[in-house]
């Protein structure tokens, strides 16, 4: 078996509300695969097949071991991960409210390792295939399977009215728009998603700008980008990059790689 590394698309029209993609991940001849991960809004079930975690953030291949299911919520900072020995793994990378649909009562305090979000006969069946049609299917099936609609009339205006001012947010003018306290909405966000209002949208705003950087406008300078979303000025822009990423943002764009079809992007070490 080769190197794969593939996003694809949920083809349940149900699901396509909930799931942005997914991602296959195989490395069959690795021995250490180091890389980091960058805030992003999104957050995942990461499948891996016969592996154990023995750190917080390292995992390695054992051929006798089951199935490991991490759950990572919102990233608000880097994520440095460490896979040892081959990788096989599917990843499914949900809107900021699409894992509540499938799975009641998460913690989305931090990462959760020991939770079985798919039965062993549904792995089985997930990992028997690398046909990204079939995976697709059986992805879709199994969510379907537990979707329990999640509303939450807060979040759902909080989030979709962040997104769509994303330029000019300020919490004080949400808390206005809802006719709520920025302290109710907070505590709203911190137990759904783990996350405050503000840094969430800090994270939607900085991957706005790497979106627009990478796919829209690769020439653009970082002075434009500052000035287009809103931000001070560069040195702002500047901060907010150190902030999330540790890198300014002329490093953070020179040490990345988009990986797939759609917005992963990662520093491969």
């Amino acid at each position: 078996m080769e190197e794969i590394f593939e996003t694809f698309t949920p083809n349940n029209v149900l699901i396509k509300k909930y799931v942005d993609y997914y991602y296959l991940d195989i490395k069959p001849n690795n021995i250490i695969n180091e890389f980091q991960c960058f805030p992003h809004f999104n957050n995942t079930i990461s499948l891996y097949k016969s592996h154990i975690r023995v750190e917080e953030r390292d995992v390695i291949f054992s051929e006798k071991a089951n199935a490991l299911q991490i759950f990572t919520p919102i990233r608000q900072k880097l994520l440095n991960v460490k896979q040892q020995g081959k990788v096989y793994r599917i990843v499914i990378v949900f809107h900021p409210l699409g894992i509540q649909q499938f799975y009641e009562n998460l913690n989305f305090a931090d990462y959760i390792a020991n939770f079985d979000f798919f039965n062993q006969d549904e792995l089985n069946e997930i990992f028997s295939t690398i046909n990204l049609d079939t995976l697709t299917d059986s992805l879709d099936l199994f969510l379907e399977k537990r979707f329990k609609y999640f509303d939450h009339s807060i979040l759902n205006k909080s989030i979709q009215y962040i997104f769509d001012n994303f330029e000019n947010f300020t919490v004080g003018k949400l808390s206005v728009v809802l006719g709520i306290s920025r302290q109710h909405l907070n505590r709203n966000f911190q137990h759904h998603l783990g996350i405050s209002v503000k840094k969430f949208h800090e994270i939607v705003l900085f991957r706005k700008t790497v979106n627009n950087k990478l796919f829209e406008d690769p020439n653009k300078s970082f002075t434009k980008l500052a000035y287009e979303f809103n931000y001070n000025d560069q040195s702002h822009l500047n901060k907010a990059y150190k902030n999330l990423t540790e890198n300014s943002p002329k490093n953070f764009f020179e040490k990345g790689t988009v990986l797939g079809n759609q917005d992963t992007f990662w520093s491969l070490q």
